[in-house]
């Protein structure tokens, strides 16, 4: 399958399926997008910042629910991805650090600039986080806090979906929960000529024993590196 024109299934949320859709075209191929998991708010009422010193993204999603939640802007921000610092700069936060791997970077990456930061950090996020920061963070004495603010949902899909990824080359996967619903629906339709890029190791980690045509892990968490692996696939 490598260097031709290839049908690829973009799995993540709206709105960074689309985004990532419009990369897979300027790359040449054909971006089909039908995320496999949704994402659902879980709060409504304002967030208390109170004590608040600094807050900790680890996804997009997470800087989305937050900003429908709080105006605030000027905290500083700690995010997990070039992505997600992509989001967070985009929604008016002025500083911005990142980590380009995961949650224990992130958490190495705060202790260290420990003492620029006054009060809590705070960790808004999804119901079932990847990782846990907080405990990370008060291993080291740092005060944090959790809170969800969203969930990540199985979507339903059509007939018509289905029936559509039967035609695809390529399934792109950015966590593990996605791939998850991947694992379970091949349980039940088969997608035996697919082949599965993913963002990490651990967002392909529930497609162990999924019968697939190839699978792989980008060699970094990024998304370039993720779309690399669409002209590698044998």
């Amino acid at each position: 399958m490598a260097n031709r024109h290839k049908r690829i299934w973009i799995t993540r949320t709206e709105p960074a399926a689309t985004e990532t859709a419009a990369q897979v075209r300027e790359r040449g191929h054909d971006p089909w997008v039908a995320p496999l998991i949704e994402v659902r708010p879980l709060v409504s009422e304002p967030l208390d910042l109170n004590g608040v010193g600094a807050l900790a993204f680890t996804s997009n999603n997470a800087v989305r629910a937050f900003c429908d939640l709080s105006s605030e802007r000027q905290v500083r921000v700690f995010a997990v991805g070039a992505a997600t610092a992509k989001a967070a700069r985009a929604a008016g936060f002025r500083r911005v650090l990142s980590s380009d791997r995961d949650v224990s970077i992130l958490a190495q990456g705060i202790v260290e600039r420990r003492r620029e930061i006054t009060g809590i950090v705070l960790h808004p996020g999804a119901l079932e986080p990847a990782g846990d920061l907080v405990a990370a963070l008060e291993s080291h004495g740092i005060a944090a806090r959790g809170v969800a603010i969203y969930d990540t949902c199985p979507t339903d899909l059509s007939d018509g979906q289905i029936a559509e990824m039967a035609e695809m080359d390529m399934a792109l996967i950015h966590s593990a929960k996605a791939a998850q619903v991947l694992a379970d629906h091949v349980r039940q339709h088969p997608l035996p000529g697919l082949a599965v890029a993913g963002l990490s190791r651990e967002a392909i980690k529930p497609l162990a024993r999924t019968p697939l045509v190839w699978k792989a892990a980008a060699s970094k968490p990024l998304e370039a590196s993720l779309l690399d692996l669409i002209d590698q696939t044998p």
